[in-house]
């Protein structure tokens, strides 16, 4: 009896064992609380989520830079990255010039565009980039794509990091010392609404965003062609009127190493009808995360797995 016990209880592990190996785990790295990737990642790792078969989890990061260095280092499965900082990885240029490439990151899906945010409080006065100069200025923290994007912003408006007084926090923390009067203006890079700017507009400190908008910004697009025009809607933000900037778009990427099948099984349950209603309906960026807008605006191969499910689905050759 007591050795049936024993065979008994071996099985059942040996059964729990091979459950837990069979179940995929995959992470996906986003940004800080207060930001857009978060609260998509949250959704997208709910709904693409198979019980019992693939686990996704969404965890805080900070940002782009950060989670491709995640990725390439083995510390996370995928993240979602600005489509300029998962090209200069691949590439070996832009921040990452002079650095080995990133040559196994690879694409899941292109999601939604991400907007530069210029934030300052009603009646600054700071009207332009220009006006920027010896003031105190938030630019995220290292690792985010936000900090590349403010630093070449204000280089194509004249200004250098020496010019101005930098602060590098989140944009929750930016927010809280906007209000306070510890802070003039802080950047921010993702799609709209971001959390931490609503909660702030809201909150009665009123803000303005300065627009990207003129000859520098022509000459910035030029010069960087993943960088498109944009307008943040009137009223995305409590009492701030329709504002041109520029954007680019936010991609979820992962390694060539990542499992084929699994990569397959979650992008084709990012595109299923539930997935996308829930994603529409759940934040204001949800609705252009579809199939058409997947394989656009893509500098790096896609993974095998997700190339396999858009050849499926028609939307690549």
């Amino acid at each position: 009896m007591q050795r049936r016990s024993l065979l008994i209880a071996l099985g059942l592990a040996l059964s729990v064992t091979t459950a837990v190996q069979a179940q995929q785990f995959f992470r996906i790295g986003t940004g800080g609380t207060a930001g857009t990737y978060y609260p998509v990642g949250g959704m997208i790792a709910n709904a693409v989520s198979q019980p019992g078969k693939i686990v996704v989890t969404a965890q805080a990061s900070n940002g782009s830079v950060a989670n491709v260095n995640g990725i390439s280092g083995g510390a996370m499965e995928s993240g979602f990255s600005q489509s300029d900082v998962a090209t200069w990885a691949y590439t070996a240029t832009g921040v990452f010039a002079g650095k080995p490439p990133v040559t196994d990151l690879r694409m899941i899906a292109n999601l939604y565009p991400e907007s530069i945010h210029l934030v300052v409080k009603k009646g600054s006065g700071i009207k332009t980039v220009a006006d920027l100069k010896g003031k105190r200025v938030a630019l995220d923290e290292p690792g985010s794509g936000t900090l590349v994007n403010a630093r070449a912003v204000l280089a194509a408006w004249g200004l250098k990091e020496s010019d101005i007084k930098p602060d590098y926090i989140k944009p929750n923390q930016a927010g809280d010392k906007l209000k306070d009067g510890a802070l003039d203006a802080f950047f921010f890079v993702g799609g709209s609404p971001a959390g931490a700017i609503a909660e702030l507009a809201s909150s009665g400190a009123g803000i303005e965003l300065v627009p990207l908008s003129g000859p520098q910004s022509d000459a910035l697009r030029k010069a960087n062609p993943y960088l498109a025009v944009d307008t943040i809607p009137a009223g995305t933000y409590k009492d701030v009127p329709a504002v041109q900037t520029l954007a680019m778009g936010a991609q979820w990427v992962t390694s060539s190493k990542a499992d084929a099948e699994t990569v397959y099984q979650i992008t084709k349950a990012l595109f299923s009808k539930e997935t996308q209603q829930a994603l529409a309906a759940g934040h204001a960026k949800g609705k252009y995360i579809t199939l058409k807008n997947a394989v656009d605006g893509v500098g790096i191969p896609f993974h095998p797995g997700a190339e396999r499910f858009y050849k499926e689905a028609g939307v690549l050759k």
